[in-house]
């Protein structure tokens, strides 16, 4: 009997348990939504299409009624340097979005947020009629609470309305790139609601310090209890925080602390700690290991909510001119992604969603190349993208999207200060980059020494803003596009004949030395201006570069090819200057018909690697030898060699590793037949984190030709060849020299 009567107590207490709070329930809205577009801020009628979430608008299904406006595929490059928005060629629209949920009536007292993670330009929502408020920005999480608006047990309708980036406020902080024609407005990240008690985490920062073996734990608390209304009401409640920091890959605690507070009412309390690390497992981008830091809340004695987020044990700084991560010297080699202009791409589709595609092109690509690090341009990601990087290992350049000065002070604070909030947690992300190619003070003199005190982890890049403009300069950013600026000229002749280039001398710095006398870290993150679209025409900023080098009717092969050596020689020209903290190439993801481009070939979703991006492999690879002498295939004022006569070159090695690098280097010539008319064997002991220049002489050939020179260095324990090459012409032939390509 007595055992009977215990069954039917837990039988009637059973929906007690499930009730039973297990901190915060996530319930995620990502999928297909009802969409609609208005010309004014009234909702549509009806809605008549779908569209998936996260997305942007050009994703509708039927298609918007100007999808061919925003998605325009040219025939042949006009040569153009920039484009106005404010001469758009469109009519800017409301976007609207519809989504119908039914709540369980079990979450009946709990405390509901709706949250969306990114959404552009100006994003108003509602819930079953109800406003619940709007925001401007456009890269950092926008957050309503929408209890008093639901029916629990009931469907709710979620009604998101999207602004163009016509209307985005004049105080809202960047959106301008002088690169772009059209800006995709939409939800971009994950949308979800989650559901707590009357006190929960706000936001978290898990910074690490490897130095000390410890972990800041920096809080922000949101009560929602009502604030004083009448004299004598509470205004504050106890509440208990309990940490814990876990193994991401085996669930083992290493770490905890408690920590008792006071959290205001209706309003964000600040709390902060340090938890101790015993004998941490440290994060690097060859080895990248992640933690779990929780965050579990009391109010009072009852649970209140459960956050977690994950991070890195990894200390990234900087030592006199270069990088340092977790005390060990690091030069840092990849590339650009300009998601923002790629979301032009007529061939974009819902690629940037698409989790495989972006592990491939982010993550595997890159590694293959041996790139480790990739800055996020002109714009930054969804949230996913940073998750990835975390989880396989690349540093990440994270930079706003302020480009032309757009923003007023107070608002840029707000967004900068939720960014940190936002993505801080992320180890891969290890400097954050405040403008692109400009000049602020506000940001460079008070925003930023100010987001330092609450992410002391990090660099912080400027844009343009040197010693000479800030008083606390951590590093630059240089971009020096030799070649030329745009060639602003119907006579490319008479522009080289007075601005002549020696691509491949790796010792020409020629008004280039401040690089090198800078007293801070030097971050070459952009260098070429030579870019081609996939289908081999010159981008809108190139025509003249190719129609001078290559000639008005190289085909699309031959452009490549020339692309490929020009990134390989200026790429070994900057990693030969062992002063600089890295080299990241420009750009590995844009706008296929933009003023610039990016290194793969036909459809974008197949990744298809151009000739320059396998050519990346060999310049890119940490322990190189690179030939040291100025091309003369496509340096037209280099005269050509004398047949027989004895040439003089040096050979740079260079050793981004802490081990020292011993390896034997084939050097060969080879005729335009692909024949080889001369070799020679070196050894060579490069230092580590350094460079070993070898001195060279090799007696010419007799016959006139075009020559291809070789240095095949073959790293310890390697048994693949880095190669580094140089076109040489012998003897006169009237400009008309034939030359061997190596396919890769």
């Amino acid at each position: 009997m007595k055992r009977l009567l215990l069954f039917l107590i837990l039988i009637c207490l059973c929906p007690l348990f499930l009730m039973a709070r297990e901190g915060r329930t996530v319930i995620s809205l990502n999928g297909e939504w009802e969409f609609e577009q208005t010309q004014t801020a009234f909702p549509p009628a009806k809605f008549t299409r779908r569209i998936p979430v996260p997305g942007l608008i050009h994703l509708a299904v039927p298609r918007i009624g100007q999808y061919e406006k925003f998605f325009h595929r040219p025939t042949e490059t006009q040569l153009s340097e920039q484009f106005n928005f404010l001469n758009r060629d469109y009519t800017p629209m409301y976007s609207w979005y519809r989504k119908k949920i039914r709540l369980d009536k079990r979450l009946t007292g709990e405390q509901l947020f709706l949250t969306i993670k990114k959404s552009q330009y100006v994003t108003v929502a509602y819930v079953n009629g109800r406003l619940l408020g709007s925001s401007m920005e456009c890269y950092t999480p926008v957050e309503f609470n929408i209890t008093d608006a639901v029916r629990f047990g009931e469907e709710n309708e979620i009604l998101i309305q999207v602004g163009d980036r016509a209307w985005l406020p004049s105080e809202a902080a960047g959106s301008t790139d002088k690169e772009k024609v059209h800006y995709m407005p939409g939800i971009w990240d994950d949308v979800f609601i989650h559901a707590t008690g009357k006190i929960k985490v706000k936001n978290v920062l898990f910074l690490p310090s490897a130095a000390t073996k410890s972990v800041a734990v920096k809080v922000r608390l949101l009560s929602t209890y009502p604030p004083q209304m009448i004299f004598g009401d509470t205004m504050r409640d106890s509440c208990r925080m309990e940490f814990a920091i876990k193994e991401k890959s085996s669930g083992k605690i290493v770490a905890g602390r408690t920590v008792k507070g006071i959290a205001k009412r209706d309003n964000i309390t600040f709390f902060e700690t340090m938890i101790p690390i015993e004998d941490p497992v440290l994060w690097t981008p060859e080895a990248p290991f992640l933690y779990e830091g929780q965050v579990t809340v009391y109010d009072n004695d009852d649970l209140s909510d459960k956050y977690a987020a994950n991070f890195g044990m990894r200390d990234f700084t900087k030592r006199g001119k270069h990088f340092v991560l977790n005390n060990e010297k690091y030069y840092l080699r990849g590339s650009n992604i300009t998601l923002q202009r790629f979301f032009e791409d007529p061939d974009c589709d819902n690629l940037a969603w698409d989790r495989e595609w972006v592990k491939k092109m982010l993550i595997d690509i890159p590694k293959s190349l041996h790139w480790n690090a990739m800055r996020i341009c002109v714009g930054i990601v969804p949230d996913f993208w940073y998750d990835l990087c975390d989880e396989y290992g690349i540093v990440l350049q994270n930079e706003w999207f302020y480009w032309q000065n757009h923003g007023w002070d107070e608002q840029i604070r707000k967004e900068y200060t939720n960014w940190i909030w936002s993505d801080g947690n992320h180890p891969s992300i290890v400097i954050w980059d405040a403008i692109n190619e400009n000049w602020d003070a506000y940001i460079g003199n008070t925003l930023i020494p100010e987001l330092k005190q609450l992410d002391p982890t990090r660099i912080w890049d400027s844009g343009y803003m040197t010693s000479n403009e800030m008083n606390n300069d951590e590093m630059d950013e240089p971009h020096p596009y030799r070649s030329l600026t745009l060639m602003p000229t119907d006579r490319a002749q008479d522009y080289f004949e007075k601005h002549p280039y020696d691509l491949g001398n790796l010792d020409n710095w020629n008004g280039f030395e401040h690089f090198r006398d800078a007293g801070v870290p030097q971050l070459v993150n952009e260098y070429g201006w030579i870019w081609l679209w996939r289908n081999g025409n010159p981008s809108k900023l190139t025509v003249n570069n190719y129609d001078y080098f290559a000639g008005r009717d190289a085909s699309p092969e031959s452009r490549r090819e020339m692309q490929a050596y020009w990134l390989q020689l200026e790429t070994e020209w900057l990693r030969a200057e062992r002063s600089l903290a890295g080299v990241l190439a420009f750009c590995h993801l844009t706008n296929n018909y933009g003023f610039t481009g990016d290194w793969f070939v036909n459809h974008i979703k197949d990744l298809e690697l151009s000739p320059a991006l396998k050519w990346f492999e060999d310049c890119f690879a940490p322990q190189a030898v690179f030939i040291n002498l100025t091309d003369q295939r496509y340096m037209k004022h280099i005269p050509p060699y004398q047949p027989g006569s004895e040439l003089l070159f040096s050979l740079a090695g260079i050793n981004d590793n802490k081990q020292p690098s011993q390896g034997n280097i084939l050097l060969k010539l080879l005729n335009s037949k692909g024949e080889t008319v001369w070799q020679q064997n070196r050894q060579i002991d490069i230092p580590p984190y350094g460079k070993k220049t070898l001195s060279c002489k090799m007696n010419l050939p007799n016959d006139k030709d075009g020559y291809l020179m070789l240095a095949e260095y073959y790293p310890p324990d390697e048994t693949k060849p880095v190669v580094s090459r140089r076109y040489l012409k012998i003897g006169n032939a009237d400009d008309k020299y034939d030359f061997f390509d190596i396919k890769k």
